[in-house]
């Protein structure tokens, strides 16, 4: 299993035939946010479904009471880089919007049902982010 440091240069060096395949059968893309505070750029592995037009990922951050990293970095930039197998491409980050949520929530736990989990152990309320390409 691959993740961090690791999982993104494997995956980057293959066009995502090394790590785009996770565990359970999940998918995973690359996300780069610029950091908030550093201005260097970030590239996060996370899990992801397409829904139409745009690609959708979780903050979970396993449950962890505060958001992750790069979800406070896409909030402070929403312009991010993505990659998805080879295709590299530029997208507008979001946080879903209630209604949105409301859908994407259950359609993420679906592929990865330790969403739900985490949902639990937090108070935060875990935010589902959509990624449009620019």
């Amino acid at each position: 299993m691959l993740f961090g440091k690791e999982h993104v240069r494997r995956y980057q060096e293959t066009d995502g035939r090394e790590g785009h395949e996770w565990e359970r059968g999940t998918t995973t893309l690359l996300l780069t946010t610029t950091g908030r505070v550093s201005g260097k750029e970030h590239t996060t592995p996370l899990i992801y479904r397409k829904h139409g037009d745009v690609y959708v990922v979780v903050a979970s951050k396993a449950g962890a009471p505060a958001h992750p990293d790069w979800y406070l970095n896409l909030q402070a930039n929403p312009r991010v880089k993505v990659q998805v197998l080879a295709d590299r491409f530029e997208a507008n980050a979001r946080t879903a919007t209630p209604e949105e949520r409301a859908e994407l929530w259950p359609y993420m736990v679906e592929v990865w049902p330790d969403y739900a989990e985490y949902q639990k152990k937090t108070d935060r309320e875990i935010p589902v982010v959509i990624l449009e390409r620019r």
